[in-house]
């Protein structure tokens, strides 16, 4: 189609696919009818009452599309900022796990690990070994011996079968079992078993925010963290 025989075509055949097809094929149409690129007003984006060239309207889309570029290339160099702070911190874990020789040095490394590196005041780790019941009084509240066959356990089954972290809100039994029975301010925990299916045991970290640890977010970093403790115990 021709600029002569665009002319022609009745005004009722005309759409908007129509137009836009024949710009986009004919993209020099405005060099060949600069008078018409002139004279053309488009609404103005932030002021519907007002009307500005179509150069104009062309800059302000190009600015906002910059702007939501910017944003976006933001949201990039947070996020990325986030996990080189959250390697940094496994980092020191790992190290932490390293200098570790028993099993108790073991266990309080990653106590200390928590709450210094990471500012999880609230975390218990849960552990299905025999050894953990003499340590429990030496390790103080963060250890917690669990036996695989209670009831308490039993409550954790799918979370242990999946072998993968879980994230949110937990039933009441729960809480109160991992964190006692004056965690109320608990609202959101992140669960992370330890070994195979969680034969060693399970990592718990709490939060009063009950929107820190929320079903949606991301697990690799918690992954992470099981594995190191996993690897550590059985050493």
């Amino acid at each position: 189609m021709t600029t002569s025989q665009a002319r022609g075509i009745k005004q009722g055949s005309l759409d908007d696919a129509s137009v836009a097809e024949y710009l986009q094929t004919y993209p020099d149409f405005f060099e060949r009818n600069s008078p018409l690129f002139t004279k053309l007003r488009l609404p103005h984006l932030r002021d519907m009452g007002a009307t500005v060239s179509l150069v104009e309207r062309q800059v302000e889309v190009l600015r906002e599309r910059n702007h939501s570029l910017e944003r976006k290339l933001k949201e990039l160099v947070d996020v990325a900022r986030a996990n080189d702070a959250l390697a940094e911190r496994i980092h020191r874990l790992s190290q932490r796990l390293i200098r570790s020789h028993t099993m108790l040095e073991t266990i309080n490394a990653v106590e200390t690990s928590l709450r210094e590196d990471f500012d999880a005041m609230h975390s218990v780790l849960v552990l299905f070994l025999e050894q953990a019941r003499s340590l429990e009084p030496e390790a103080g509240r963060f250890l917690r011996y669990g036996d695989p066959a209670a009831t308490d356990i039993k409550s954790f089954e799918s979370l242990l079968q999946s072998g993968k972290p879980r994230c949110g809100q937990v039933r009441d039994g729960q809480r109160d079992y991992l964190f006692g029975k004056d965690s109320v301010e608990i609202g959101s925990v992140a669960l992370t078993p330890l070994g195979p299916k969680g034969e060693l045991g399970i990592l718990a970290i709490g939060a009063s925010d009950a929107e820190r640890f929320h079903p949606a977010m991301s697990t690799e970093f918690l992954s992470r963290i099981g594995e190191l403790v996993t690897y550590a115990l059985m050493r």
